[in-house]
């Protein structure tokens, strides 16, 4: 125990502060890894990963030379199959270096009222059956999902909401964007999710949201116009059937608000 101590006390005497640094650096590296693995299909191929990873053990073990010969092929390439598997995370990672704040300039007031006028619109759009999608860009950019739509830039309110997303509409098929407080873009069409484990119940719409988020930080509300609810989307994982109370609540929290219950 003595000899533990006394190596213990070596170790802290040697460290320097550039390699306290590179043990932060590890230990962002291994955070964000361990963030990027929460979603269903990355744990899927992880999980496929880590049973090669036995067979090639056992294979090994059992001497079986031809399926041994073929697993370490695979790993010797095991670094350029992880950047094409997981083409999609690492491309959001580093998307996320550097910032982008969602309400640039605006006070806590107009900030609160964004928040207020997009609940009230999802709600209120979720009541009257009609489908919607209204994206909040956040740190990513969405340039490209942007260019595809119409530019508006215009103030957000649930009355504009409401106009957008009305049948007769020729923008109600696609989704808004919000960039910056402000409706920046609408008719906008997003890639569809290609994870195999979602509901087979979820429709374009969903699919649509669930996708963007997968591919992106922004965070997508999405009003069915079959179930009458509202639903939120972000980092792939949608929770649905949402009253207007939860999706506010939502909202405030994602962007760092304080929450204030509305009176009854």
């Amino acid at each position: 125990m003595e000899a533990i101590w006394d190596n213990l006390q070596f170790i802290v005497t040697q460290l320097r502060v550039r390699d306290l640094l590179d043990m932060a650096l590890v230990w962002v590296v291994v955070y964000r890894v361990l963030v990027l693995i929460r979603h269903t299909g990355t744990v899927q191929m992880l999980s496929g990963l880590g049973v090669m990873a036995i067979a090639y053990l056992g294979s090994i073990w059992l001497e079986l030379f031809t399926f041994n010969w073929i697993l370490e092929k695979f790993f010797n390439n095991l670094f350029l199959i992880v950047v094409i598997l997981f083409q999609g995370e690492i491309r959001r990672a580093l998307a996320h270096i550097g910032s982008n704040p969602f309400f640039t300039g605006a006070s806590y007031v107009e900030e609160t009222h964004i928040i207020e006028e997009i609940s009230k619109g999802a709600s209120g759009l979720a009541q009257k059956r009609l489908g919607a999608l209204i994206v909040i860009e956040r740190e990513i950019n969405l340039e490209y999902f942007i260019e595809v739509g119409t530019e508006m830039d215009a103030e957000i309110s649930s009355e504009i909401l409401f106009s957008i997303f009305q049948p007769n509409s020729p923008l109600h098929d696609g989704a808004v964007i919000v960039r910056n407080g402000r409706l920046f873009a609408a008719g906008c069409f997003l890639p569809l999710s290609k994870n195999p484990a979602l509901d087979k119940n979820l429709g374009t719409r969903h699919r649509a949201a669930i996708g963007l988020t997968e591919e992106t930080d922004a965070l997508v509300i999405v009003v069915s116009e079959e179930n009458s609810w509202v639903g939120v989307v972000e980092s792939g994982q949608l929770n649905h059937d949402l009253d207007h109370a939860a999706v506010r609540k939502r909202l405030y929290e994602t962007f760092g608000l304080k929450y204030r219950p509305q009176a009854t």
